[in-house]
């Protein structure tokens, strides 16, 4: 199995859990059809932040709208399982950012705007905070975790918890992506039989859908990009470091982070922005791809189809008509050795980081990934329906991060992908970034044979690194998205979002999506 595919590889989806826990139905008992709710589709930021500036739209309103179309698409209609709670706090707070804008302004492009946000980020409220599992349901998250507090102080308004792929898609090698024991399967909606990819499913379908204008997802190794990019979507995975990672349920600390998911590159550049404190805005620019020198990455990410490639290709075409400059190919010499070691370090990270977490939650029973195996043994019949925990219990074998296997494999790791690989080639080749297919377009879900990453990726290039990376749409495939990737060095966002933009604004190839049953092929 392909390394990327075995580490996120599942395989499974029971029927849709609750969806919404008791708290959630004081709001959504107050979801009606309102007038704005049919011009919330493909909305983004700045038109909802100017429709409020011009006073004929407000934040409660756009709440109760979001709510009803989560309504009409998410628990109803085509039934997207996307959403696993609703903030029952939205509307209050919603009306006190309505009350503050009329007194004193906004606080920034953010104020007032709803944003969902995966179930793994702690949110110190009413809302659960469970990475999908029936073992974390009961007390709430006692704080904020520090993206979460960046939201608050910019003035969005946290809407809903999202679906994802249960513990972030490191309990099993055969899980499939998209389900969660809490919530079912998220489904696809350019095709509600393809698969979401994982784990921060629920956030992309959801933005997708434009059940939000924009979304947090996680990622430890493309579990924002992949989803992304096979729901047509803009995809940041970030510098690991420059966002607070604490109150997020880990897998691994030298690997995860939080990012943004967003149906154009300038809101996901808003959204970057207010977490990271700095404006990414300014350097979003129609021209941005011009004199770029951008390497071209090919073969470090595995097979890919005819499809992909041409598709590919495409897009490198559109850049080198925008002006940049195209070093073709360049290759990281032994990405794919960094497989082994990737794991590795995955699993000791994770044994040590989730007791480091839970003892953060401690009205919660489980105190370590073994209380955690544990629990899904004696509630296997909703939580291991369709597979294991393997990797799990890989993890409650390994020792300490003192270990020399562990210290062995994390300097491979950063040897390979940093010093050998994307800051070598970039040195040598004087590049400004790195271009590569995200992956390919969403496969049938198939809860017996389990995922199949049917078009490569190369998210572990930039997510070993511990480097950014950006995914924007750059066509299709039977009305199924695909996305190219755009990475780079340490803390070079600013530079990867200007290429992005300047390609999606040449471009235009994000669709929104029609929510067929199935699409053939």
């Amino acid at each position: 199995m392909e390394r990327r595919a075995f580490l996120l590889a599942t395989a499974a989806g029971a029927g849709l859990a609750a969806c919404a826990t008791p708290a959630a139905a004081p709001l959504a008992a107050t979801a009606r059809v309102v007038p704005h709710v049919d011009l919330l589709e493909e909305a983004t930021v700045s038109n909802l932040a100017a429709r409020m500036a011009r006073g004929d739209l407000t934040s409660r309103a756009l709440v109760e709208s979001y709510v009803a179309r989560i309504e009409a698409l998410d628990r109803t209609g085509p039934t997207l399982r996307s959403i696993l709670e609703l903030n029952p706090d939205a509307m209050a707070i919603a009306a006190a950012l309505d009350e503050e804008r009329r007194v004193r302004g906004p606080r920034g492009p953010l104020h007032g705007i709803p944003v969902v946000v995966k179930d793994n980020i702690d949110t110190g409220d009413r809302m659960q905070t469970t990475a999908g599992s029936l073992a974390l349901v009961g007390a709430p998250a006692r704080k904020d975790a520090d993206v979460v507090t960046r939201l608050r102080e910019a003035g969005a308004v946290l809407l809903a918890k999202t679906n994802l792929s249960e513990w972030a898609n490191m309990r099993s090698t055969r899980a499939v992506s998209g389900w969660s024991a809490r919530g079912g399967l998220t489904r696809n909606p350019y095709a509600l039989d393809r698969n979401t990819s994982g784990s921060s499913s629920g956030s992309a379908a959801a933005v997708a859908a434009s059940l939000a204008a924009i979304g947090i997802g996680t990622e430890t190794d493309g579990s924002i990009v992949s989803p992304a990019s096979m729901c047509g979507l803009v995809g940041v995975k970030p510098t690991v470091g420059l966002l607070g990672g604490a109150g997020i349920v880990p897998i691994a600390h030298s690997q995860d982070t939080a990012g943004p998911l967003a149906r154009t590159v300038a809101d996901a550049a808003i959204l970057l922005g207010a977490l990271a404190r700095k404006d990414y805005t300014r350097g979003l620019d129609r021209n941005g791809a011009r004199g770029a020198r951008i390497g071209v990455l090919r073969r470090c990410y595995g097979e890919v189809s005819p499809f992909v490639e041409a598709s590919f290709g495409a897009a490198l075409e559109d850049l080198r008509r925008l002006g940049a400059v195209l070093i073709d190919p360049v290759e990281i010499p032994h990405a794919k050795d960094a497989g082994d070691p990737e794991l590795d370090v995955l699993l000791f990270e994770l044994k040590a980081d989730m007791a480091a977490y839970l003892a953060t939650r401690p009205e919660q029973p489980a105190r370590t990934l073994e209380d955690l195996v544990k629990f899904n043994v004696a509630h296997a019949v909703e939580e291991m329906p369709w597979f294991q925990q393997e990797l799990f219990e890989k993890a409650v074998a390994k020792g300490g991060l003192d270990s020399p296997a562990y210290v062995e494999a994390l300097a491979k790791c950063r040897r390979i992908m940093r010093g050998d690989g994307i800051d070598a080639v970039m040195s040598a080749n004087r590049l400004d970034a790195l271009v590569a297919p995200t992956g390919g377009p969403a496969w049938r879900t198939d809860f017996l044979s389990g995922d199949n990453f049917n078009g490569g990726s190369s998210s572990s290039i930039a997510a070993v690194a511990g480097y950014p990376s950006v995914t924007v749409p750059c066509g299709s495939l039977a009305e199924l998205p695909l996305g190219i990737s755009i990475l780079g060095a340490a803390r070079t966002e600013e530079t990867l979002l200007k290429i992005a933009y300047a390609y999606e604004q040449a471009t235009q190839h994000r669709k929104p999506p029609t929510y067929r049953a199935t699409i053939d092929g």
